[in-house]
């Protein structure tokens, strides 16, 4: 059976959540925005995926925050609108929704944020008539036990584009090519897509990152057409401060098939293993340097939650 790299184990907990909608709780079947909205009625908005682990003291710390405080706020000012909230202020309700719901390990929070409520369903920007809609929805969700043996990729038509049509390091609500993706990896009998940039060059997954590793090194896409992912950075960061080669750079479709190993980097499951490409195995002599960065990034997390809030 195939599933997403972001499927998880049910938690009864979740039915029960409060959603923080603009500074206030609602329970889950209460949490609603206007169809107004600019979120729902465009895809006009930014949003993150945060992961929560418990601290030294049995509170929730959300791990690597700042860096994605930094991509959302980059991403507001790129949408041309003002965020009523400073960056330590949107931290504390984050916190706060947090503690609401008992929630202080194994969570997975979506942070979103769209222009506001628009005074008529069209897409000029001054048509918003209210502040942004601010909505975090803290869920207690694990990876797949059973997700270890390695995901299976399929290349899809569907090409990460350039900048000057929609910039792929824009973490906007509209994410209509990696749904399109996952259709068709999907449809494929794959886990998830593989995506190529313009020029036929490896790119990214559709909800993850991509690295291969040959010769000892890790090969990962220069990021010209993908997010500015965290975890993609933090693992950059790692691998470079512990003497592990590493190239950002272009390659293609023959690379990957040859490949050492082979995985994807997400917030969610963090490091996790690809079994193969397009029905191309990936070697079989087991994944020494994967597991070597795994470990590394465990460790970064661990000295993350120790810092605590």
């Amino acid at each position: 059976m195939t599933h997403s790299t972001h499927a998880y184990e049910p938690d009864p907990r979740n039915q029960s959540i409060l959603i923080d909608v603009n500074g206030e709780l609602f329970a889950r079947d209460e949490a609603k925005v206007s169809v107004f909205d600019s979120g729902f009625v465009l895809g006009d908005g930014v949003w993150e995926g945060l992961r929560v682990h418990a601290g030294t003291d049995g509170k929730g710390v959300i791990v690597f925050l700042d860096r994605h405080l930094r991509r959302l706020y980059d991403g507001v000012k790129t949408l041309d609108f003002e965020m009523p909230l400073s960056k330590d202020v949107l931290t504390q309700r984050l916190y706060d929704c947090l503690d609401a719901n008992n929630a202080d390990d194994g969570v997975h929070i979506r942070l979103m944020v769209s222009r506001g409520v628009k005074a008529t369903p069209y897409q000029d920007p001054r048509a918003t008539i209210t502040p942004p809609t601010i909505v975090i929805i803290p869920e207690f969700k694990n990876p797949l036990s059973d997700n270890t043996t390695g995901a299976s990729l399929f290349t899809v038509h569907v090409r990460r584009g350039y900048p000057d049509g929609q910039d792929q390091k824009l973490n906007s609500h509209s994410k209509l090519n990696c749904i399109m993706a996952c259709i068709q990896a999907t449809k494929a009998g794959a886990d998830e897509a593989l995506m190529l940039d313009p020029h036929g060059f490896v790119a990214t997954c559709n909800s993850t990152h991509f690295f291969i590793v040959r010769d000892g090194a890790l090969w990962t896409s220069t990021g010209d057409y993908c997010l500015g992912g965290v975890t993609r950075g933090v693992i950059l960061d790692l691998a470079r401060a512990n003497g592990i080669p590493v190239r950002e750079k272009n390659f293609s479709l023959h690379d990957v098939y040859g490949a050492d190993e082979a995985f994807m980097t997400g917030t969610f499951a963090g490091v996790s293993p690809v079994a193969s490409v397009d029905g191309r195995m990936i070697s079989g002599d087991g994944k020494p340097l994967m597991n070597r960065v795994q470990a590394l990034y465990h460790a970064r997390i661990a000295e993350e939650v120790a810092n605590g809030r």
